[in-house]
């Protein structure tokens, strides 16, 4: 399996530099990565050094604990498009979900991912399964699919990470409508191998190089 078609190549760690951002776009188009995923301040210079390439600008939105707005996050995805983003990692409102107001969280959801597609991007919702209960990651999941996102997404690796049994649950729940992006924890390569025999169709890690070279 060509692992490297299935990386994002992820830098999202509060005090990255702009040189750790160049050198991150060097790796994915030497590598051969899916994507690379920044904070939305390094969206436009990814942009610049990956064009005309295959690989895929990512950033995130309302991270990492999706509290912010809705209307904030409208504004983080324009602006993501505006920048040079092709797709765009938006975390639900875990707060509202926890306490149980779904009528909230689908609105969000739906309200995010209508305007990505508006806008020609592609969109992963990450649910952040750390912090959920079992019954919380399927509801969740079902919201993911019925507002008809690109993607369900594990974790931003902030609160836990990704883990086999998630990944094989939320593919059962969302069926082939939704592919799932797993993410956090994710350095070797018999677990990225583990993942994506459970149904991942996307690996979000800072420890891609590593992986393929392994």
């Amino acid at each position: 399996m060509n692992i490297a078609s299935k990386i994002d190549h992820t830098l999202l760690k509060p005090d990255a530099t702009e040189k750790e951002i160049v050198n991150l776009c060097h790796e994915a188009v030497k590598y051969g990565f899916a994507a690379i995923c920044v904070n939305p301040t390094y969206v436009c210079t990814a942009a610049r050094l990956l064009h005309g390439t295959n690989v895929a600008v990512a950033t995130v939105i309302g991270f990492p604990l999706g509290a912010v707005l809705t209307e904030t996050k409208i504004q983080e995805i324009l602006a993501a498009k505006a920048h040079g983003a092709r797709e765009v990692d938006a975390v639900i409102n875990v707060s509202r979900l926890k306490s149980g107001d779904w009528k909230t969280v689908e609105r969000d959801l739906d309200l995010m991912v209508r305007t990505a597609h508006g806008c020609g991007l592609q969109i992963k919702i990450i649910i952040e399964t750390g912090l959920l209960s079992f019954e919380e990651k399927k509801r969740a999941a079902e919201m993911v699919k019925a507002v008809g996102a690109d993607y369900i997404k594990t974790s931003t690796g902030f609160y836990g990470g990704a883990t086999v049994e998630d990944v094989r649950l939320l593919k059962e729940w969302v069926g082939p409508e939704v592919k799932v992006k797993a993410s956090g924890g994710i350095r070797t390569k018999e677990f990225a191998l583990e993942l994506l025999k459970a149904g991942a169709d996307r690996l979000g890690t800072s420890s891609g190089p590593a992986l393929v070279q392994s």
